[in-house]
């Protein structure tokens, strides 16, 4: 994982050094702390110049600063992990193993080919010499985060960056949307002064309705781009080959009922034999356990493909324990995070921890006392007998808080989900990182690190989860250690999250009201539009949150072949939200967890991560999660 960046400007313009932010250049750095340098492309017969700045995690092959040069002067940035499609030997790194393969592209059909054929998280940036071409773009689902600065009519410099930084200027960044891959004709641009995009869009098929469809991709990017920047179509109306399948709609009458079990007596009865009733049908458990391949073989790749010192097969398990976790998973004890766990556990070498990050946020004393006094729901009490009072005892040695103040939903079923992985797997080391923070730390740190890492996006709901994801994916906090508590901060460069289970196994409380509104029909429709939408409202901001600490964020719900799996089963066949919450939602995810020995978790109904750590609840309580956070934008005078 990379901090790329690349600024063009014309000669006469601009000293290119001037416009480089050292903010945006120390956020780089963070994101990349193995690896630091800039090269500067000057091309004096056109009058334009190019800095490219590579800011490398070492997590594969030999280390490899970046940018890459080679002897065409082709230059080449990337920030990715090939997983798939394009061949990357044990001790080979992906960014030498792309730019040979860029190298030997002869036209524009070559170069998207290859970017088609390739699986896994990427952005990149490659300059062309030959023909003053400049290429970049994100995967198709926006896994990982690029930013673009267009200029305006006077100062037409163009800056790219997986990192900016707020600024009550505003300072017009946004994210480069992952619609396809952009090219510049730096030639035309440094002969006209203006600046020009051309787009080779994602399509499932380059044949079918393609001008009409290519149209509604430019209409809907163009919109978002200042007036002196036209978007054009590539002359030869090439396509991306989109890397899954499009999404089954297959709507049956059948749909809703539940095979071998009485749906009324369901509804009153949720309990995890429940989900067995689900099983004893042949062709469902056959669909479970190909969803259970099919996931556990993108876990395996995420945690496999990761520098493990000297032993560089890391397809094989060393012989020696390695006592260093070198995998984190975003963990709440909620079912998505515990599958994950799980399967990690059958593929992290046998004598290396796994670390489960665990955030919250401090309880309001006067809500903490509420709460004791008031009568807890179903769902709660279910939660105080799976983890009966095992609150933290004593002081947090930092911040002389009572630990117990810390006792929020996603701390309780994180300790009763550790219970689950312990019986499954009592060999393994799992440290569950209790990761504490208070309201004074949570405005430092959104104050100095967070709000420049979610900008540009900017609302209630993505400080809330940013401010949560960073100070889990930071992983200092105490792990448990002979009933002790004691410090410790997790050196695991790989991060696991769930993202992308609630979008396609309608998870959230928004598809039970669809589903109630429209039918199958209308939650296929919010589905779709769910993970269409998933790289603006997501996964670029997770991207640049977790990067921020010298971590990698990786996504097995949004591996190209567990998309394309679930994409290829009708809605019936992963939901059925005629059950009530924790079984119908992400059903076959419940049933598959059931499958490899989960128990309690397998019920437990959607808490979203702000809700989960009592964010949401630490700073105010009048606001809707679309508004824009007022918080993001505070500054100190200092």
């Amino acid at each position: 994982m990379c901090g790329i960046c690349c600024v063009v400007t014309l000669c006469s313009q601009h000293a290119i050094c001037d416009l480089l932010n050292e903010d945006i250049l120390c956020h780089l750095r963070r994101r990349g702390p193995d690896s630091s340098q800039q090269l500067i492309k000057t091309v004096s017969d056109l009058s334009y110049e190019c800095l490219f700045s590579g800011h490398v995690l070492h997590l594969r092959g030999l280390v490899t600063p970046q940018p890459l040069e080679d002897a065409n002067n082709n230059i080449f940035l990337w920030n990715g992990e090939i997983f798939s499609g394009v061949h990357v030997g044990d001790v080979e790194n992906d960014t030498e193993v792309m730019f040979h393969h860029l190298a030997l592209c002869n036209s524009e059909a070559d170069v998207l080919s290859l970017f088609s054929s390739l699986q896994g998280p990427w952005s990149f940036i490659y300059y062309q010499a030959s023909r003053h071409s400049l290429w970049f773009g994100r995967d198709y689902f926006g896994r990982r985060s690029l930013l673009w600065q267009l200029g305006d009519e006077v100062d037409s410099a163009f800056c790219l960056t997986s990192v900016s930084v707020y600024s009550e200027l505003g300072s017009q960044w946004q994210e480069v949307p992952a619609s396809g891959i952009f090219k510049i004709d730096l030639k035309a641009y440094a002969t006209t002064k203006s600046l020009s995009l051309t787009l080779f869009p994602w399509r499932y098929s380059c044949t079918e309705k393609t001008v009409e469809e290519i149209l509604k991709v430019l209409d809907q990017v163009s919109k978002d781009l200042p007036n002196h920047v036209p978007l054009v179509m590539n002359e030869s109306k090439l396509c991306l080959k989109a890397p899954v399948i499009p999404l089954n709609k297959t709507v049956s009458e059948a749909s809703g009922e539940c095979p071998g079990t009485d749906a009324s007596s369901v509804i009153h009865t949720v309990s995890v034999e429940t989900l067995q009733g689900f099983l004893s049908e042949e062709h469902k458990k056959k669909l479970v356990h190909q969803f259970i391949d099919v996931l556990s073989e993108a876990v395996k790749r995420r945690v496999l493909f990761l520098f493990r010192g000297e032993d560089q097969k890391i397809s094989e398990v060393p012989s020696m324990p390695n006592r260093k976790a070198h995998v984190a998973v975003l963990f709440s004890g909620g079912i998505d995070s515990m599958v994950i766990a799980a399967l990690a556990d059958k593929h992290v070498p046998s004598g290396e921890p796994i670390d489960l990050l665990n955030v919250a946020f401090m309880v309001k004393e006067q809500a903490k006392q509420k709460s004791i006094t008031e009568k807890h729901t179903s769902q709660e009490g279910q939660l105080d007998v799976l983890c009966p009072q095992e609150s933290g005892q004593g002081l947090d040695a930092k911040t002389g808080v009572h630990l117990s103040c810390f006792d929020v939903p996603d701390r309780i079923t994180g300790r009763a989900g550790l219970k689950e992985l312990e019986a499954i797997n009592p060999l393994r080391t799992w440290n569950f990182v209790e990761i504490n923070v208070t309201l004074e730390e949570l405005k430092k740190m959104r104050q100095h690190h967070v709000n420049h890492l979610i900008y540009p996006l900017d609302t209630v709901l993505d400080d809330s989860i940013g401010c949560a994801i960073w100070f889990a994916s930071r992983g200092e906090g105490f792990v448990s250690h002979q009933g002790e508590l004691k410090p410790y901060k997790s050196p695991a460069k790989v991060v696991l999250t769930g993202i992308g289970a609630d979008e396609q196994l309608a998870g959230y409380s928004r598809h039970r009201v669809c589903f109630k509104k429209y039918g199958l029909e209308g939650l296929n429709k919010e589905l779709e539009m769910e993970l269409g939408r998933i790289s603006s409202r997501n996964l670029g901001r997770d991207d640049r949150i977790i990067g921020d600490h010298g971590k990698e964020a990786r996504f097995p719900f949004l591996d190209e072949d567990v998309v394309s799996f679930l994409n290829s089963l009708p809605i019936s066949e992963k939901a059925d939200l005629t059950l009530p919450r924790g079984i119908g939602e992400k059903l076959i995810l419940r049933l598959a967890a059931k499958e490899f020995g989960l128990t309690a978790s397998t019920i437990l109904p959607k808490r979203a991560v702000q809700f989960g750590s009592r964010i949401a609840k630490l700073e105010s309580n009048h606001e809707k999660a679309s508004d824009t956070c007022s918080r993001l934008k505070l500054f100190s005078v200092d």
